[in-house]
């Protein structure tokens, strides 16, 4: 079993190194501070199972984990946290392995036996159970085996095609595999759905316009982007522009 294990304190990291050297068929291939790292890390060396630290500067456990999940083929993953009944309570509900600080050889093992993938959703739940902030800063996309992470400030819009969902930013696109349904939950109100395939940032909307035909566009800012609105998300959009101008 390839483990990396993640962790801002390097003590802590150590002495789960420690124990798993006493484990059985155990081989840690990798260690990581913070959460782009960690990203980066798992996508080169595509560990089973990733022991990962709950509380983090910068990117949280649980969002680190959700980005994880972006891989191909991703890794299970078992937390560790200090003691917090919040996050214990939800990991129990959701039935997300995890193991409590300072970390058992035994409880290790166990958890190491049971580990299996988690879902984003259940991952959003424990999120929000444990009181840990579940909205992301970053939208994750995979190229290949790598990583790439799109700060949310830097995306103009999201927009749907079938199974994937481009991501129109400042460095260009991206693909990702996310539901349009979920992205508008999450993001809202900086995000504002125009069409059933489309979801702008508000602060890129440059101008909404009706055309001749009495259709509604959207002027995106910086990119030079034209959006169609469509007539059943039309009459919310200008609620929230005419709202802005107050």
């Amino acid at each position: 079993m390839r483990l990396l294990i993640v962790d801002d304190e390097s003590p802590a990291r150590e002495r789960l190194r420690r124990l798993l050297e006493e484990i059985e068929d155990c081989e840690v291939v990798g260690e990581a501070d913070n959460g782009e790292q960690a990203l980066a890390t798992c996508g080169e060396l595509r560990p089973d199972v990733v022991l990962l630290d709950v509380r983090m500067p910068g990117l949280s456990g649980i969002q680190i984990a959700r980005h994880i999940d972006s891989l191909e083929d991703p890794p299970a993953v078992i937390f560790t946290t200090a003691y917090d009944q919040y996050a214990v309570e939800a990991f129990e509900t959701e039935a997300v392995g995890y193991l409590l600080k300072p970390v058992r050889k035994e409880k290790l093992a166990h958890a190491l036996r049971h580990a299996s993938r988690i879902s984003p959703n259940r991952l959003v739940k424990v999120a929000e159970s444990a009181r840990l902030d579940h909205r992301r800063e970053q939208i994750c996309a995979r190229l290949g085996e790598t990583l790439k992470l799109i700060p949310l400030a830097d995306i103009y819009y999201f927009n749907a095609d079938q199974k994937y969902v481009t991501v129109r930013h400042k460095g260009g696109e991206s693909l990702i595999d996310e539901s349009l349904k979920a992205l508008a939950e999450e993001f809202a109100p900086d995000f504002v759905r125009i069409h059933r395939n489309a979801l702008i940032a508000e602060k890129y909307i440059s101008a909404v316009e009706r055309t001749d035909s009495g259709q509604y566009v959207v002027r995106v800012r910086e990119c030079g982007d034209v959006l169609e609105v469509s007539r059943r998300h039309a009459s919310e959009l200008l609620r929230r522009i005419r709202g802005e101008s107050h």
